[in-house]
């Protein structure tokens, strides 16, 4: 269970948070302008291409492979982008080595000289994606790998002349590692330190038409991060807010659309590895279908009128896991999202619209203050509003998360940051390494 008073101590929570994750969420912003300027200063701003590729390939694993994803989901529909996972792992690699130097990739039968090859690595030191950087080499497509600078895979790339561009990686300590020393375990910023030069690249080869994405991106990084800073009481910081609805449920995350399903696949992975708790994530409308036998099933407990009390004694709620459903979705244009926040004290408040986070009445976030928003090319009004019929149906309760931002890269900044420390925080205030404050008793807390 998760300790409450441990979100609204900033103290406790840097006694807790020995990794730094916190610290290191706050520096996303921060992480894509660094990456920006070192992909232009390692050759992408000469760059000349002659056209668009007829198809990009993205190869990596963990959070690489993710954002290859959000790369896909960015690119659209301008051009096809198949995501290269590992498919095999050689047996002839013992435990004694990384694992990662067992995984192997393939390069397509269809590839050609008119096709991209994206490498992502946040180690650069995977033989496996050096094999495949030769492999697509003889088949003549272009490589570009973003790897540490000297790693194996930069080294690779410009052996077989393409256009290596630089990842800064961030150190990790033996608290983050961890007993599973030869399994990777990578920073929450490393998705976009990858993600942020890819992005680049596809704007100076024309798959992504809006050049002011990126810096943009990194504007709401640094917003989300001052909403949701540790020293904001739980009153006013959405991220603590939704780290606590959380607590003791399964979350069934449904997004309606490649951007917002990046962000629900980032945040479950991010439940799991920063919280150690488990969560499903499903896009719209088709989890409606496939998630529809657990609203049916024994999780469901009785969505009474105080579910979503923030004030609730939690303490007399029954045992068990109980479903929540996470609505996390678009707004049509900015101008249709209203503020749902006012008067929360954040300090010099941008004029943008702010990744609204509804989790049913509580202090300051009032349900129904705001007005519903258009959904997007995502999804319709309809799928929304039967998504909301079916858990009132089941007694389930919903809350709703969504971006009013147009820019899809935007979106995706958003409800990352905000998921992102909502996961740490439910990961910090319920490993009990907070502690009791020096020279206090149990009973001062």
């Amino acid at each position: 269970m998760i300790e409450e008073w441990v979100l609204d101590d900033p103290e406790a929570l840097a006694r807790a948070d020995t990794s730094e994750v916190l610290l290191d969420l706050a520096s996303a912003g921060a992480t894509v302008r660094n990456a920006v300027r070192l992909a232009g200063e390692a050759g992408l701003d000469r760059l000349r291409p002659e056209g668009r590729p007829r198809a990009v390939l993205v190869a990596g694993h963990g959070c690489a492979a993710l954002a290859g994803d959000a790369f896909a989901a960015l690119v659209g529909g301008v051009c096809p982008v198949a995501v290269l996972r590992p498919n095999t792992a050689d047996d002839s690699v013992t435990r004694a080595i990384d694992f990662t130097s067992g995984l192997l990739w393939s390069v397509p039968g269809w590839a050609g000289p008119s096709d991209l090859l994206v490498v992502l690595s946040t180690s650069g030191a995977e033989p496996g994606l050096v094999s495949l950087i030769e492999q697509a080499y003889a088949r003549g497509c272009t490589v570009v790998v973003v790897a540490p600078v000297g790693s194996a895979l930069s080294e690779a790339a410009l052996q077989t002349r393409g256009l290596p561009l630089p990842y800064v990686s961030a150190v990790l300590g033996d608290e983050r590692i961890g007993r599973d020393r030869d399994l990777p375990r990578d920073t929450p910023t490393s998705f976009w330190g990858l993600l942020a030069p890819a992005a680049a690249l596809a704007h100076r080869i024309g798959l992504i038409t809006t050049p002011s994405s990126l810096l943009a991106a990194a504007d709401r990084l640094d917003e989300v991060a001052v909403r949701c800073r540790p020293g904001a009481e739980t009153y006013g910081n959405p991220a603590k807010t939704l780290a606590v609805q959380l607590d003791g449920v399964l979350p069934l995350l449904w997004s309606d659309g490649p951007c917002t399903e990046i962000a629900a696949r980032r945040f479950a992975q991010m439940l799991v590895d920063q919280a150690g708790r488990p969560a499903l994530q499903g896009t719209l409308p088709e989890a409606l279908i496939t998630q529809r036998g657990l609203l049916d099933g024994q999780l469901v407990g009785d969505a009474d009128d105080d579910q979503d009390d923030f004030f609730r004694d939690r303490t007399e709620e029954p045992e068990g896991l109980r479903l929540k459903v996470l609505l996390m979705h678009r707004a049509g244009e900015p101008s249709d999202q209203a503020d749902p926040r006012p008067g929360d004290g954040y300090p010099d408040a941008p004029s943008e619209p702010r990744p609204s986070y509804d989790p049913g009445p509580g202090p300051g976030l009032t349900a129904g203050s705001a007005p519903d928003p258009a959904p997007g090319p995502q999804t319709s009004r309809r799928t929304l509003a039967r998504a909301r019929a079916l858990a009132e149906d089941h007694r389930t309760n919903l809350s709703e998360l969504t971006s009013g931002h147009a820019d899809a890269l935007e979106t995706i900044a958003e409800l990352v940051a905000l998921t992102d420390f909502a996961a740490a925080y439910l990961g910090l205030a319920s490993s009990g390494l907070a502690g009791v404050p020096a020279g206090a008793t149990p009973l001062d807390n």
